[in-house]
Order: structure tokens, then sequence, then C-alpha cells
């Protein structure tokens, strides 16, 4: 089996109303009225202009004939802001906001533009069996993604899809997919850990239990690290070095009933570094890297240029598992690389650096289990 790690950076839905090329006048409208029209539903009391005007932009978002339409969803939570009586106009049955609980929601769609593209070419041709996602925004994103971005280039979209939602408020997750014949057996959240310090985890230990084609047990300890660019250094560096420590533990007592255990994702650093030492000087993980035949195309690193100071992304393995191990590699073909995109081989439709699937490179493992 192959299982990878990618922090895909751009998985992210967007209001349909932003699509197309360019901002278009109807996308101004539509925002423009959903604006206005969860401005009016948020006052205590509805006068009959306040009324009017209801009825005035559901038109506009196209909602007077059902709560969902191609731009927007009326969201009734408990009680009813309107009704469609069979033949009648459309009546607004609410007095203020004490009378119901909603709102205007905009309609998303996955964003389909040629970096969410590429991503979906360095997926296709890795073609893990498990494939850890670093930095996507929701499990829908990557349920819409599969269906739709990945079978308009032709891959095959995955199985079983799992992310929850971690500690990070601008939505960017960890989570899990993966192919028919290796089911996700159980799911583990770690978002509430915590120290003397406080929460552990910026996003989470997202811990996933695959059953294998082969009908082993496979544990994934999903990681997006704190990063550098945010913070002071010390105070980055503390917060990295509580993870990974807690990471260690976390590995340790698994280790006791699991023999088969990856710690995967972007950590941030590299591995000489104190910040993530716990993860090598206290586990006994095994680096993919250190695998005989391991293909970095002669640099080492993950993020950006692949030099050594951005190896940041990893596979660590428990050595029962390091054992089985057989093949590993970097794949890059998805990474622009340097300042006219030169330093390696990518993807023919990656003709600017803005098209680029990610900045950081896959990385994968053949393990036979």
């Amino acid at each position: 089996m192959k299982l990878a790690s990618y922090n895909v950076e751009n998985l992210f839905m967007r209001a349909r109303a932003l699509g197309g090329s360019g901002f278009s006048d109807e996308g101004r409208e539509i925002l423009k009225a959903q604006a206005d029209i969860n401005a009016i539903l948020g006052k205590d009391k509805y006068t009959a202009n306040d009324k009017k005007r209801i009825v005035e932009l559901l038109d506009a978002l196209g909602l007077k004939k059902s709560d969902e339409s191609k731009f927007a969803i009326l969201r009734q939570n408990r009680g009813h802001l309107v009704k469609r009586p069979n033949g009648k106009p459309i009546e607004i049955v609410a007095d203020g906001r004490d009378d119901w609980i909603g709102w205007v929601d905009l309609t998303l769609e996955q964003v389909n533009e040629k970096a969410t593209q590429n991503t979906a070419r360095v997926i296709k041709e890795i073609d893990a069996d498990v494939l850890g996602v670093v930095e996507a925004e929701s499990r829908p994103a990557l349920v819409r993604f599969c269906k739709d971005v990945m079978r308009a280039v032709e891959g095959t979209p995955y199985d079983h899809i799992m992310l929850i939602d971690g500690n990070d408020d601008r939505g960017i997750d960890v989570g899990i997919m993966t192919k028919k014949k290796f089911e996700i057996a159980s799911i583990a959240s770690h978002v509430d850990d915590e120290d003397d310090g406080g929460l552990i985890f910026s996003r989470d230990c997202a811990q996933f239990e695959i059953e294998t084609a082969k009908g082993n047990s496979l544990i994934v300890l999903a990681n997006h690290f704190k990063s550098k660019g945010f913070g002071t250094p010390a105070t980055s560096n503390a917060k990295r070095k509580r993870q990974s420590a807690r990471v260690a533990q976390i590995y340790r007592q698994l280790r006791d009933k699991h023999k088969f255990i990856a710690v995967i994702g972007d950590l941030n650093d590299t591995a000489d570094s104190d910040p993530i030492g716990p993860l090598f000087s206290q586990t006994g993980l095994k680096d993919i890297s250190e695998l005989d035949g391991f293909d970095d195309g002669g640099r080492p690193g993950t993020f950006k240029n692949g030099t050594a100071s951005n190896k940041i992304d990893y596979i660590l393995l428990s050595p029962a598992l390091f054992e089985k191990a057989t093949a590993g590699g970097i794949f890059r073909m998805g990474v622009w690389g340097g300042k006219n995109g030169d330093l390696f081989p990518h993807f023919p439709e990656i003709e600017r650096e803005v098209e680029a699937a990610s900045d950081h490179a896959a990385i994968w493992a053949e393990l036979d289990i």
C-alpha cells in the first residue's frame, strides 16, 4: 500500500457568487442582497416596509419559491420567516427576531481554478491508498474536490474522506482520504489536549485507525504544527515543542497496542531542530527519508525550493512499520521552484507561480502491510 502526506494549501470552498471570470455585476448584487437582508432580519421588530423589502431581497436571491437557490440558502432553523401558499404570493409571517431563528447564507462551491486542478493532478499522480491532507477547509470541501475537481483531471475520487474541525479558526485542518479497501475503522481527536500552557495543538493531532486491504491495522496521526510565520521565534518554537512532545506521548501510548503507527504531516521544522526533537529522541520513530533508495530528486526539502532547511513535511514510522517500507520519495511536480520555476520539473499546466498546486511537495511511502 502507499501512504502519503500532502499540504494542499488551497482546498477551500467559496461563495458561488464569487465564481466565474472576475467579480461580476451579478456577484456584487448577490453579496449586497445577502448583507442587506441579514441586516433587516436582525431587527427586533419588522415594519411593513421591512417585510416588503425582505420579499424584494428574497426575490433578488432566488429564494421566493424555495429555501435554496443557485446563490443563496434561507436557513429557518426554528420558527418560520416565510410561508409560500400555493398559487399565492410569498408571505412574511415573522414579526421580528424573537419569532424565529435563522439567516441567509451564500451557497458554496469548490474553487475549481488552475491551482486546485493542479492539486488534483498531484493527488492523481501519487495515487496513495491512504492520503493525509493538510490545510483543507472542511470535509464537504474535500468531498466536493474529489467529486468535481479530481474527475476534471481524469482522477479517481477517494472512497472514504474524514476531517474533524480543529482549533484554527481560519479553517485549515488536517484530514484523511482513503481508497475503498482501506476502511477508516476509528477516529479520535486531540483538539482539547492541554498542558500547563493551555491548548496544545494549533489544529489537531487527528488519530485515524485504518484497516488495510491485507487486514492489518494502521494508526495514522495527522498533524500540522505551529508555523514559524506568526508570533516571535521563541513563542512559535515553544509551541511546536509542546506539540511534538504531546504527539510523542500519544505515540508511546498507542505503541502498547499497535505495531504499525505513522506520524505524518507538516511539522514546520527540520528534524535536527529542538522544537520537534521529542519526536525523534523519545519515540524510536524512523523518518521514511532514511530508507535506502528514498527518492528525493537530489533535494531533501519538501517546501518551496526543496533545500535542507525546508524539510518540514514528514512520514515518521514505528520501527515495525519502517521494516515494512519498500520505497519512498518526494513528489515535486506541483511546486513552482525558484524565481522562474526552473529548479526542477513541474506539470506543464503550471505556467505561473500562482498556478502551482502548493508550495509543498507531497511525500510518500510504500508499505508492505
